[in-house]
């Protein structure tokens, strides 16, 4: 377990350009050590905002976009192409100006595939292409991701685990069907703690003073079953990126100056 760092930029805008510059050092960083990268993308406004930044970047062309890896940390169980879904809105945000390869562009199912709306099926033959990308050098049945971004939710929910609910409490299965969400819509996929525990480095976005409460009660040492983002943390390195609205229920002894 890493100990959490938190970086606070002045405004949400500042934030998403400083994300994005930072997730495009880590993905050359790790292209230059391992060949490839892998990044799990989150949907919601943080994270269409960070892939938007991305997209206007100069610097995005320093990625070799066709030894990336993309993978979601959940998603809303609809039909392909919905507006709603996250990989709807990430292709819209990114991925349709940059040439990915898309054999290695990996949404979860959705609700009119294979599995029909079966969002337990969809999501145990989401596991297994999981474990099967997963080399023997993981830990575990998914990749070790080099970045995994998660959105804060008002209620510190982060993929679709929310607080109290069954899959937050879940130990053993990465992937699971999330079924009667508070949030809608009520059926969702979603990755596990443990699924998520698994990257190198966990990222959680927050922006905006609908999600002060939430970063304040995560980051005071509550339990993960309260609070899910308390329990999302990577490897080698758990970071916090906030604006300063999302900030400001925090001792100010917690976190370093905001960037310019």
């Amino acid at each position: 377990m890493s100990a959490p760092q938190l970086v606070v930029h002045r405004d949400k805008e500042l934030m998403a350009q400083a994300a994005a510059a930072r997730l495009i050092t880590k993905v050359v960083d790790a292209q230059a050590a391992r060949g490839s990268a892998s990044v799990v993308l989150t949907g919601g406004r943080n994270g269409n905002a960070l892939l938007a930044a991305l997209a206007a970047a100069p610097a995005r062309d320093a990625i070799d976009w066709s030894r990336l890896d993309l993978w979601w940390g959940d998603e809303r169980f609809l039909p392909e192409g919905d507006p709603e879904r996250n990989v709807t809105q990430a292709r819209k945000a990114l991925l349709d100006s940059v040439p990915v390869d898309p054999s290695r562009v990996r949404p979860m199912p959705a609700s009119d595939g294979p599995y029909g709306n079966d969002a337990d099926a969809a999501a145990a033959a989401h596991a297994a292409e999981l474990a099967a990308a997963a080399g023997p050098e993981d830990h575990g049945d998914v990749p070790t991701f080099d970045v995994l971004m998660l959105g804060v939710g008002p209620d510190t929910h982060v993929a679709s685990l929310f607080p109290e609910h069954p899959a937050v409490r879940e130990t053993e299965r990465t992937v699971v069907g999330v079924h009667g969400a508070p949030k809608p819509p009520p059926t969702r996929i979603s990755l596990t703690l443990p699924a998520i525990r698994a990257a190198r480095e966990v990222w959680l976005l927050a922006a905006g003073e609908d999600k002060a409460n939430a970063v304040a009660i995560a980051l005071s040492g509550a339990g993960e079953i309260q609070a899910p983002a308390a329990g999302a943390y990577g490897r080698s390195r758990t970071l916090w990126l906030l604006d300063s609205a999302a900030a400001s229920q925090l001792p100010r002894e917690l976190y370093p100056p905001a960037s310019p």
